[in-house]
């Protein structure tokens, strides 16, 4: 598939001069945000006897670079800060959550149920189930949709969903070898029996088992899939820079105009409190062109400046039917209108969930491209967010690939990620999709009087989603 999207792609108009303009355009009207503006009215996706299901309000502990002001916690100390700011900011009574439900994807053997831990934590009732769920990148995504689920069904009225990643204390393992001896040592019963088995014990069977970001089913890392398909889009090392820089220019913005509301302090014990994300560095072209690549070396496009890097945080949403969050006295801030998941060829199309998903969710409500008025994509990396954008803007891709005989068309850079993304915000794999869905989502739409959003993000294992999120009338 590379070599024949490269061929093609390569014959495609160039595109360094709307790489070029990226930066402008976008903060040209990121500038011209104005205070709450009252959507334009399209035509609503709410569904005859079927339960709206709104977002009260949601919450995330600053993103923190790996080996920062986390890096002695445990996951569910981070996932117990975010459900408590989720508690601070709402006032919901406790015993009034039916369920909660936490994703995570690299998980700590000590609390593999994390969802419970730190519900418990939290201080919410221990009548109250809670449970944990895992899809990589779309893990707290995952966890929202199961919350949509258990409402729709009638099930509960009030869950909390959310997801938590600690990559400053990822579980290292001893190899296969070492575990196998220590197994069977600890069935041994006498003296010699122990003293035979460690006698079988050579220095290879201290190499530890080290976890990769890499696919089970391929082997290869998410990086060198990124800079394959970078490669088969034609998307050059120049653009991805530039739409890097976009990423954090357009996050330092927002942070400094109080944008990023989703942000709750937190306390670490011991330590300091921390009131903000510390990934955000805007940086120049000068300085990333001097980066070499990270993955594919020495003619990778890849760098540490144009991906997403290691993160630590916690995210918390509250979920509810409409009728019950009326009936309770909020004010919600969106319905969740419609979602899909979509799976494709973990090799050559492990990061081009996006498109699938985008295509089948627009397909699936009758909306176009023209009735989104804001885009939130996860970036993983610059090239997987150029590459998928050109994906949808394709006839060729929709035609071979996605089995529809026109393109679906790129989004306006004017309504994408206008307040920072992954690249920018950091990317605890499994908190990245509440981020996703409560500020840029919510808040974007009220902010600009915009009526729907498309959320959307790609996962390892070929994996996608994508999220339809209405504005709540005023």
């Amino acid at each position: 598939m590379t070599s024949m999207l490269t061929c093609i792609f390569r014959n495609l108009p160039a595109s360094s001069a709307w790489a070029a303009g990226i930066s402008a355009r976008s903060l040209s009207c990121s500038s011209q945000l104005q205070a709450a503006v009252q959507p334009k009215s399209k035509k609503t996706l709410a569904k005859t006897g079927v339960k709206n299901i709104v977002v009260v309000d949601g919450v995330r502990i600053p993103f923190l670079q790996s080996g920062t002001s986390y890096m002695d916690l445990m996951p569910h100390d981070l996932a117990r800060g975010a459900l408590q700011g989720l508690l601070n900011r709402t006032n919901v009574p406790k015993d009034a959550v039916d369920h909660i439900v936490y994703g995570t994807v690299i998980q700590e053997v000590k609390t593999s149920n994390v969802a419970r831990e730190a519900a418990l934590g939290a201080g919410f009732s221990d009548r109250t189930p809670a449970h944990t769920v895992t899809m990589a990148c779309i893990s707290s995504n995952q966890a929202m949709t199961t919350g949509v689920g258990l409402i729709a069904a009638g099930q509960c009225d009030v869950v909390v969903a959310g997801g938590v990643e600690l990559m400053s204390d990822v579980p290292i393992r001893h190899n296969r070898k070492m575990r196998k001896t220590m197994l069977t040592l600890n069935k041994a019963k006498t003296l010699g029996q122990k003293l035979a088995l460690l006698s079988k014990i050579r220095p290879d069977y201290f190499a530890p088992d080290l976890p990769l970001v890499a696919e089970f089913s391929t082997s290869e890392t998410m990086g060198h899939s990124a800079d394959r398909l970078a490669a088969a889009f034609s998307v050059s090392r120049l653009e991805q820079d530039e739409y890097a820089l976009r990423s954090h220019t357009l996050a330092k913005k927002a942070q400094d105009e109080g944008l990023l509301q989703d942000v709750v302090a937190f306390k670490v014990p011991g330590k300091e409190t921390v009131t903000k994300d510390n990934g955000i560095r805007p940086s120049s072209m000068e300085q990333m062109a001097k980066l070499k690549p990270a993955f594919i070396k020495p003619y990778g496009t890849v760098t540490a400046a144009n991906s997403s890097f290691l993160t630590d945080g916690a995210s918390a949403i509250l979920l509810m039917s409409e009728e019950k969050a009326l009936a309770m006295g909020y004010k919600p801030k969106a319905y969740l209108r419609d979602f899909v998941y979509v799976s494709q060829d973990p090799k050559d199309q492990l990061l081009l969930g996006p498109t699938y998903a985008t295509s089948k969710l627009l397909e699936r409500t009758g909306l176009t491209m023209a009735d989104i008025d804001a885009f939130e994509f996860h970036e993983a990396f610059a090239g997987q967010i150029l590459a998928n954008l050109k994906a949808l803007d394709s006839d060729w891709f929709a035609q071979n690939y996605i089995g529809k005989k026109s393109k679906v068309g790129a989004p306006s850079l004017d309504k994408f990620n206008n307040w920072g993304g992954s690249l920018s915000l950091g990317h605890p794999f499994a908190a990245t999709g509440c981020r996703l869905l409560v500020i840029p989502a919510a808040h974007r739409l009220k902010k600009e009087g915009g009526q729907y959003c498309l959320v959307a993000a790609c996962a390892a294992g070929g994996q996608g989603h994508a999220m339809i999120v209405e504005h709540y009338p005023q």
